[in-house]
């Protein structure tokens, strides 16, 4: 639920200003999120909601403080959903303090 969520986050903050880079990729990630089971995705979450704080310190540094919270969530997120993949960091940490 929380990756659902964070895809959709994620594509609307990007959408105006990457649009061509998502395009084809919307698709996907809801059927990504969708497919995930319910068993794995509580662990899953928990990660990727602590690391807002270092979300936020990464997107106020402008990239420049990378902690360990958020490097974590990143790979997690990109393992799983094919839209994260493509994203930047700075665009799936941004999609974490939306959350």
């Amino acid at each position: 639920m929380i990756r659902t969520i964070l895809i959709c986050s994620l594509l609307a903050l990007s959408a105006p200003a990457l649009a061509s880079s998502f395009a084809g990729s919307s698709a996907g990630a809801s059927s990504a999120g969708s497919s995930a089971s319910s068993g794995s995705t509580s662990g899953d979450d928990k990660v990727v909601l602590r690391a807002r704080d270092d979300a936020a310190s990464f997107v106020a540094s402008e990239g420049r403080i990378r902690g360990a919270r958020l490097e974590a969530a990143l790979r997690q997120l990109r393992e799983r959903d094919p839209a994260a993949r493509k994203a930047s960091d700075m665009q799936l940490a941004q999609a974490i303090l939306a959350l």
